[in-house]
Order: structure tokens, then sequence, then C-alpha cells
């Protein structure tokens, strides 16, 4: 295994670590600001892909081209599905105190690690892809995937907000 993948596997055990430990550390606090919060990561995903999409363009001696479609279709399809299943796992609840909560799922935490999985695991599978293609296509995929779900998170939370 060479540094790149251990740095890899480093910064998504470090990104399951954070997701669980602040998943359980928000169960004991309301959902503050309307639930908009929850749609930072969209914005912010945003920012950050186009800024790294704009330095892979750069690369000197490295010509720079876009997946082909049926790529990054596949690779949004895969972050349907992903964003699909933790939005499946993620839901609200209003309390006696009239403020709505995240509800407590017990099996949050295996389907995030299942899902990191996956995406490792896709990742080694690809590997032959050229490097700014592969990344391009993580960086879809993951957009995708966060996109479905924030923003069904955010639905669901109204739902329960406005009952």
């Amino acid at each position: 295994m060479n540094a790149q993948t251990l740095i890899g596997y480093g910064i998504s055990a470090v990104i399951i670590i954070l997701v669980i430990w602040l998943r359980t550390r928000g169960k004991e606090r309301p959902i503050r600001n309307k639930g908009f919060g929850m749609l930072i990561p969209v914005v912010l995903l945003l920012v950050i892909f186009g800024l790294s999409i704009s330095s892979l363009s750069h690369i000197p001696d490295h010509p720079f081209h876009l997946p082909a479609i049926w790529e990054m279709l596949c690779a949004g399809v895969l972050g349907i599905g992903l964003g699909s299943i933790m939005l499946y796992h993620t839901g609200y609840e209003k309390r006696e105190d009239g403020l709505v909560y995240a509800r407590r799922n017990k099996n949050f935490k295996y389907v995030l690690i299942a899902i990191i999985a996956l995406r490792i695991i896709l990742s080694q599978y690809f590997k032959s892809l050229d490097y700014t293609e592969f990344t391009v296509l993580t960086m879809v995929m993951a957009y995708v995937y966060i996109c479905v779900w924030r923003i069904g998170s955010f639905i669901k939370y109204r739902q329960v907000s406005a009952h």
C-alpha cells in the first residue's frame, strides 16, 4: 500500500468518527435556525469541489478532460443510491417541549461505515482510470450523495416541524 492510499484511509476514518460523534452529540440538542444548517454542506461542497476541479485543470504536463457522460451518470446514480440509504436512516421527532430533534437510529453508524467501505472498494476497483477522471467521478458521486441526503433531511425536518 502506498502513502496516498493510507492517507485516504486515515481521512475516511476521521470522517466516520467525526460524523458519528456529531450525530450522537446532536441528539441531545434541538435543531436550530429552522434547519437551514443542514444545507450548509451542499453549498460548501459546491465551492470546494469547484476549486478542486479548477486546480485539477491546471496540473503542469497533465491534460485535463472530463470523464465520459455515461461515467458521470453512473457516478450520479451511485450517489443517489447512497444518499437515499442515508436519508432512509435519518429521522426527526418533535418532543414535548415543541422542538424538533434528530431521532436516534441504532443502525446509522453501520450504514455510514458500509457506505465509506463501499466508496473505498470502488476507488480501489477504478484505480486504472486517469487520476483527474477518478477524482471528478468521486466528487460527482459525493456531491450528489450529500445533496440527496441533506436536502431530503431538510424536507423531512420541515415536515416534522410543521406538525
